[in-house]
């Protein structure tokens, strides 16, 4: 199967931190699963670390390099999933998340997150 990893899996799962739910270690191990990024989450890192925030300094460059070299595959913004942004119900308000979520539903394939707001959309969200 195919998963996109929602930014905050992502990150956890790029630093094999221990906030890493099972569920979603389980997902990333299982080499029978393609592992999936976006685009719009090495953008997001990019913001965040540009606000020069102490709690978060994390190079969006080679965090990319990392996840290509260690076999995960990228997912482009594409006009599609920017436009069924406005098809979404609106229930989250950050403008990453629901960039994620309409790429899993135009996509095709499951989201991964911990976050609860996200997981309220259903279908291919997949709460961990």
């Amino acid at each position: 199967m195919k998963f996109l990893l929602d930014t905050h899996i992502l990150l956890w799962a790029a630093s094999a931190s221990e906030r890493l739910p099972e569920k979603a270690r389980n997902l990333i191990e299982d080499l029978d699963n393609a592992i999936v990024f976006s685009a719009a989450s090495i953008w997001e890192v990019a913001i965040k670390t540009g606000l020069a925030r102490p709690d978060f300094a994390i190079n969006a460059r080679r965090l990319r390099e990392n996840l290509l070299e260690n076999g995960y595959e990228e997912l482009p913004v594409l006009g599609d999933h920017a436009a069924a942004v406005a098809d979404l119900p609106d229930i989250h308000k950050d403008p990453f998340d629901r960039i994620l979520i309409a790429q899993a539903f135009v996509e095709g394939i499951s989201l991964i997150t911990a976050d609860k707001t996200a997981a309220s959309y259903g279908g291919l969200v997949r709460l961990v």
